[in-house]
């Protein structure tokens, strides 16, 4: 059996390196933590603003970029293409398709007192972006925290302004709207570089102490709005067709008034051109008269026979009870 053979490490030898090795060692070692912190990259939602010293010196744009090491130049990304949102009243802990959010109360953002002197709780996201970097890092300190103060200002500000229903109901849209305006204007006095992009009310509802007596206050109202509507209902049925037979029936007289006047004139004038014919020709208008008359009047009277009351015998020539047969016909 062949003898096994024994490693010994007190006869092992370390290679030697020459002086020059090992400084040229130390330099390569040196330059790569001088350049490696130097490359940096920038994502494509991002902005990288370049600090020297402290003081702010350029702006760099998304990629490999570089800049000086050892504390000499500090790099901070800033996201101007991704939308950022701040939430007031209520914090989401998990986004998804279940959202989880926290439990804690945020009263002391979302309660606030309504133009009519009722409470309401508000609760509300903003949605911004990032315009101008310089800005929003030099200009404000804290931009964050002092942009959340301004909107909560804006709000109870625009709350205030208006009713309970208002801002329950009907209002939310225009509050919406007057808050981005007005919260937009802040952001562009104080030089924030902040645009804002919307305000959405996510929940608006009166404080759980009150909300009993304030549903009861909603069905009440809502009872009285539907009473309302069945009275304009009945309303709208019944009286534009009463004012429609009332203009039937003027319509009716004035057509009526018209043709007993324009029948009258027209007697009238028939008679006067009568007249003048008869003043012109007494007895032949007279003539003429009668003839006419007789003329409509006959035909209505059926069959008569006209004799002369001197004539003596007649009687046996006349069928009398054929015509009498003919006018019963």
């Amino acid at each position: 059996m062949p003898e096994r053979e024994v490693f010994d490490f007190n006869q092992m030898k370390l290679p030697k390196f020459s002086p020059a090795t090992i400084r040229l060692v130390i330099i390569a070692v040196l330059v790569l933590l001088f350049i490696l912190p130097s490359f940096f990259t920038v994502s494509p939602e991002e902005v990288g603003v370049i600090l020297r010293f402290g003081k702010f010196n350029r702006t760099v744009l998304p990629g490999l970029n570089f800049k000086i090491p050892l504390g000499v130049e500090e790099l901070i990304r800033v996201p101007v293409q991704r939308q950022l949102k701040e939430e007031f009243g209520f914090r989401t802990d998990q986004p998804g398709i279940r959202t989880r959010y926290s439990q804690a109360s945020f009263l002391d953002e979302s309660l606030m007192l309504t133009g009519d002197l009722n409470a309401a709780v508000v609760e509300w996201i903003v949605q911004y972006r990032v315009t101008d970097p310089y800005k929003y890092l030099f200009k404000v300190r804290n931009t964050d925290l002092t942009f959340r103060a301004m909107t909560e200002a804006v709000m109870r500000e625009v709350v205030g302004d208006r009713t309970v229903n208002e801002v329950l109901t009907v209002g939310r849209q225009e509050i919406s709207v007057t808050v981005q305006a007005k919260l937009q204007e802040l952001c562009n006095q104080y030089e924030t570089g902040i645009n804002v992009d919307q305000v959405v009310l996510q929940d608006v509802n009166p404080p759980d102490r009150v909300k009993p007596s304030f549903n009861k206050v909603n069905e009440a109202q809502q009872e009285r709005e539907k009473l309302i509507n069945q009275a304009r209902s009945e309303y709208n049925k019944i009286i534009p067709r009463a004012r429609g037979e009332a203009e039937q029936m003027i319509q009716e007289a004035e057509g009526y008034a018209l043709e007993r006047v324009n029948k009258a004139r027209g007697e009238a004038a028939r008679f006067n051109s009568i007249f003048r014919e008869y003043i012109k020709a007494k007895e032949v208008t007279r003539q003429r008269m009668y003839l006419e008359t007789m003329n409509k009047i006959l035909p209505k009277v059926g069959r008569k026979l006209i004799i002369d009351e001197n004539i003596k015998g007649l009687i046996p020539l006349l069928d009398l009870k054929k015509e009498v047969l003919g006018d019963a016909k």
